[in-house]
């Protein structure tokens, strides 16, 4: 049903009191303007800015009263089926003459509508029964295309020319668009064409950072913008092909029948494996915001606004869906305390949300110590799969050399790519990639070329974790053989 539908069977129902939270007043004002033509009622608007005025006619009454009790004492004694919206009467909500005026015309004229609008809609005790609260729907995927398609040909009437759009960019746009209200998504839209009379891929970046500046307001989350690429991303192949399998289907606004929303992974194995690479790669691979989690933000000392954070983060990543929401080394925040800590109760904030979400978030947590994990969230069905990320073998050693030589301007034939895979057995990607760096140092300070010798140099004196840790590596690899799935 649409809003339109859902608020006129309220308001036969014989409710009298509607509270709606929202910032949008003018989307309010047309929506009731709609519903009053439909029901055959008289529309008005109270502000204490400018009393009370008729919408139909645009007049303002001759009784311009601006005081909120003055008004609901005039609104008491009327007695013709009307609709009267109220604007930012909460600010006057812990009044208790206020609250008795209201519940009085409620309780006395079934005929007349009360509409309170403001942007923080939360309902007085004793109202409770009288009233309900209204959320409007926000627009869906056919309403923000016409919306976008009509803003490029304004644009385009007032420049005398056409935007500049590429196709590749209207869907992600359109995807980053929704879980704003019109007003914002119009705004959004206007700000990426206005700019430059183009719509690109740069376009999508900005789009996305000034969504997550309007949602978020916990500091819980980050809007990380350098997301990877597959190509960026040296082995991993059932990871990738795993992930391929379900990317249309994660965009697509309606799964395919009998095929679940893919709701997202762990990912489990050694530190500088490229497990953090892998989960940035998701999000650019799908061309979808990047949301990134930090736990260590999440804890308060006052009791409950730690559960608070979270819940008002995963709420906002809802809101930027779909997305990739990323959590890091997942078992930092999640160690297990005693006597109901903040910790349990996280956990159990975080698997409710796991269990019962729908929307379009796909979940891709790492994590390195798997002891320090709770057993409830490994259980079958919280993540859709458990990947092993292990030490790169050769093949995957000599990409991951010809990748971190190519980001560097390097060209990697120059190099004896075989002594070096050769000379790194052990080392993760992370480690090879500072043998680099280090050796390009020792290139520079003795004003030579970097060269194979320098990098082997490096390699020789590096003690890789897989040396280091290698009673810990040992026992991670022996248990995820049988209980994960190899990336």
């Amino acid at each position: 049903m649409s809003d339109l539908q859902d608020l006129e069977l309220i308001i036969r129902s014989g409710t009298s009191i509607l509270f709606i939270e929202s910032d949008d007043e003018k989307q309010v004002e047309t929506l009731f303007e709609r519903l009053s033509i439909h029901l055959g009622r008289q529309l008005h608007r109270w502000t204490v800015a400018s009393g009370l005025t008729n919408l139909h006619t645009n007049q303002t009454s001759h009784l311009a009263i601006k005081e909120p009790s003055r008004i609901l004492a005039e609104l008491a004694g009327r007695t013709p089926p009307a609709i009267y919206m109220l604007m930012d009467i909460h600010h006057w909500l812990d009044d208790p003459l206020t609250l008795r005026q209201l519940k009085e015309i409620a309780l006395g004229n079934p005929l007349q509508t009360l509409v309170l609008v403001s942007h923080d809609a939360e309902i007085p005790d004793e109202l409770r029964s009288l009233s309900t609260r209204f959320e409007l729907s926000l627009p869906d995927k056919s309403t923000l295309n016409h919306l976008l398609q009509s803003e490029i040909r304004e644009w385009g009437r007032h420049n005398n020319r056409n935007v500049e759009v590429r196709r590749e960019v209207i869907e992600p746009m359109l995807s980053n668009l929704s879980g704003l209200s019109q007003r914002d998504a119009k705004r959004l839209i206007r700000n990426a064409i206005y700019d430059d009379g183009m719509l690109t891929e740069t376009d999508l970046d900005d789009l996305a950072r000034t969504k997550y500046r309007l949602l978020d307001d916990t500091g819980v989350l980050s809007l990380e913008l350098d997301s990877a690429k597959f190509s960026q991303v040296a082995g991993l192949k059932n990871l990738k092909r795993w992930l391929e399998q379900r990317h249309s289907i994660f965009i697509a606004e309606q799964p395919p029948r009998g095929l679940d929303l893919p709701k997202g992974i762990l990912l489990l194995g050694v530190q500088g494996g490229g497990k953090s690479l892998a989960a940035k790669s998701v999000a650019g691979s799908w061309h979808l915001p990047l949301l990134r989690l930090d736990f260590a933000a999440l804890y308060n000392k006052y009791y409950g606004e730690t559960e608070r954070n979270l819940r008002e983060s995963l709420k906002t990543a809802e809101s930027m869906s779909p997305c990739v929401l990323w959590i890091d080394e997942i078992e930092k925040g999640l160690s297990t305390d005693v006597d109901g800590g903040p910790s349990t109760r996280i956990i159990g904030t975080l698997l409710t949300w796991m269990a019962e979400r729908s929307s379009r978030v796909f979940l891709v947590a790492t994590a390195n110590d798997i002891e320090r994990l709770p057993p409830e969230l490994l259980r079958k069905g919280r993540f859709d799969e458990i990947f092993f990320v292990d030490l790169p073998d050769q093949e995957v050693r000599e990409a991951i050399f010809h990748i971190h030589l190519s980001m560097r301007d390097l060209e990697p034939q120059r190099f004896n790519l075989d002594k070096l895979t050769e000379a790194s057995e052990g080392f993760s990607g992370a480690e090879i990639e500072q043998a680099i760096v280090s050796a390009l140092y020792s290139s520079h300070a003795s004003k030579q070329s970097l060269d194979t010798a320098h990098i082997l140099n490096e390699i020789k004196q590096t003690r890789p974790l897989s040396v280091l840790m290698a009673e810990k590596i040992s026992y991670l690899r022996n248990w995820a053989s049988t209980r994960t799935v190899n990336a």
